[in-house]
């Protein structure tokens, strides 16, 4: 059966914030426009740009600093790699001087008032999520390139099948659960081990592993950077800081220097509930305030939904005894393949399926991986994600002003508590006797993707966007 091939790192992506279908593709979409340009001509005979936003990109553009993104893309600055701390100096430069550094290499004439368009009442039919740009070259010759931005920092351009399938030949090829739990059944390997096997289609294990350490890394960065940082959040909304205070009124007067001694000392706490259920919030809160600054964020598989897998996955190292590489490699194999699945199936896009599709799956995305981590079958595992998403059905996305940041940075922090209350619901039950498999709630969620109004798929058209008054920042 025909199948499309996922990674692991195709789920979880380095990159910056505030949005993973908002900046961080955009951001990829003019990079490759720029590696476009390099294959039909030079930089250097590029005379000049347009951007034109569409839909959904138009209308929360400027809370989700499309435009900035789009700028940095076109300069051929690396997500992964940027210095966070410089951006504002560079759009600042581009925005005073009127000058764009091309590919790195050709500075051209550009406006960002006039050369980026935000096209608020038109939408392109493919995706909401949909950018041009408008290429004149110094001879007076012209091309375009379209591109959408479908979610989780995929990109894909016009007449590129989005759901291309892949040619990629996997061991165990992976559609649906019932494909994936087919496989554990067949083999008796867990499911992070079916990944892991998979992932060698691309790269040794050991690549692999390292890799996956890497995306960790990037993770525990960002929750020990936003547990350590005060002050406002940028954009108009002038929303305070919360996990700088949390942490610190959590540890009282406790001492410590780096990321170890600290996490020694939230063990030090004890694991009383309302202990454990304030630091998973933290945690959550730490990520998506980064997130919503610029910060350096991973993809999980999402930035609106960075905070609920690390902070699932910080309970389980702080509180679950699971502070061992081999274990959070287990946790993020399961998590990636079950997001790869409702990918699949339904979608991971705010704009095409509301806040189900982010915060949503990946909730199911921790809650299956937490499940194996803590001992359950392949089935149980299955059981959780469903028990997730089964209770985030519906959940829209209404960001006010445009902004991510009320209500998405909180709905991280119930995110990451449904995920924790599925996995133990799932470990105390026989999904033999479950009435809703994974597979029907990706089905369901995906027709209600479908049976959702547009106003409540990223558009701050509606909900909370609407009612709360406040016009975009």
């Amino acid at each position: 059966m025909p199948h499309e091939a996922i990674s692991v790192f195709d789920m979880f992506k380095i990159g910056v914030g505030p949005s993973s279908s908002h900046t961080l593709g955009p951001w990829r979409a003019a990079m490759r426009c720029v590696e476009t340009i390099r294959q039909k001509t030079q930089p250097n005979n590029v005379k000049q740009i347009d951007v034109l936003l569409y839909g959904s990109l138009a209308k929360t553009g400027k809370g989700h600093g499309t435009d900035i993104a789009v700028l940095l893309g076109l300069c051929n600055e690396d997500p992964v790699t940027i210095d966070v701390n410089s951006i504002d100096t560079k759009i600042k430069s581009i925005t005073d001087t009127h000058q764009l550094n091309l590919g790195g290499e050709n500075m051209i004439e550009f406006n960002p008032a006039t050369n980026v368009q935000f096209l608020f009442t038109e939408t392109l039919p493919f995706h909401p999520n949909g950018l041009s740009f408008l290429v004149e070259l110094n001879d007076g010759n012209s091309f375009s390139e379209t591109y959408y931005s479908i979610g989780g920092g995929f990109v894909v351009k016009e007449n590129e099948e989005s759901n291309s399938k892949s040619n990629i030949d996997l061991p165990f090829p992976i559609n649906t659960a019932d494909d994936l739990l087919h496989w554990c059944m067949k083999t008796g390997l867990a499911i992070n081990e079916v990944v892991l096997e998979n992932e060698t289609a691309w790269r040794s294990e050991a690549e692999t592993k390292k890799g996956i350490l890497k995306i960790w890394q990037a993770m525990q960065e960002c929750i020990y950077r936003g547990c350590h940082t005060k002050g406002i959040l940028p954009g108009g909304l002038n929303v305070n800081r919360r996990a700088f205070s949390l942490n610190t009124k959590l540890l009282q007067d406790k001492q410590y220097k780096d990321y170890s001694t600290w996490l020694a000392s939230i063990a030090q706490g004890g694991n009383h509930f309302q202990y454990i259920l304030d630091w998973v919030s933290c945690f959550a809160l730490a990520v998506n305030e980064e997130n919503a600054s610029f910060g350096r964020v991973v993809t999980a598989p999402t930035n609106g939904a960075a905070g609920v897998i690390p902070a699932v996955l910080m309970y389980y190292i702080a509180f679950c005894n699971g502070n061992d590489e081999s274990k959070i490699i287990k946790f993020l194999l399961t998590a990636s393949e079950i997001g790869s699945i409702f990918k699949k199936g339904a979608t991971i896009s705010a704009a095409m399926g509301g806040c189900q599709a982010e915060i949503g799956v990946s909730s199911a995305m921790a809650a299956a991986a937490l499940t194996e981590c803590m001992g359950g079958t392949q089935k149980q595992a299955c059981m959780a994600a469903e028990i997730a998403m089964e209770h985030h059905l519906g959940l829209t996305c209404d960001p006010i002003a445009g902004l991510v940041q009320v209500p998405c940075i909180e709905r991280n922090t119930m995110g990451a508590i449904k995920a924790i209350t599925a996995s133990q619901l799932a470990l105390q039950s026989m999904p033999d006797f479950a009435k809703v498999s994974l597979d029907k709630v990706i089905e369901t969620m995906w027709n209600t993707a479908q049976d959702m109004n547009s106003k409540y798929k990223e558009t701050a058209d509606g909900g909370l966007a609407l009612s709360v008054g406040l016009a975009e920042c």
